[in-house]
């Protein structure tokens, strides 16, 4: 596993913890819940409902990396660099 999720308290964002440097943007949908499945987050990615930093992305295998947010919906989810992150 290469990430561990902790709940905020301000302003309804998660961070997702990171234990290496850098995670994929489909593995991030389903680890942090946003997504239910891998076919899932492929929807959500094809259908335009995924925004990293306030873009919208539509590539599953993006790199995600400490302080990179993505929304879906209203739901967001910040990336912290884990102890082993550069």
């Amino acid at each position: 596993m290469t990430a561990a999720v902790r709940v905020l308290d301000t302003c309804g964002m998660r961070d997702v913890t990171l234990r290496g440097p850098d995670i994929r943007l489909g593995q991030l949908l389903k680890f942090a819940g946003l997504a239910d499945s891998g076919g899932e987050a492929k929807e959500l990615l094809l259908e335009g409902l995924v925004r990293v930093n306030d873009e919208p992305e539509a590539r599953r295998g993006r790199t995600l990396r400490d302080g990179d947010v993505v929304a879906v919906g209203e739901e967001r989810v910040r990336i912290v660099g884990g102890p082993d992150a550069p």
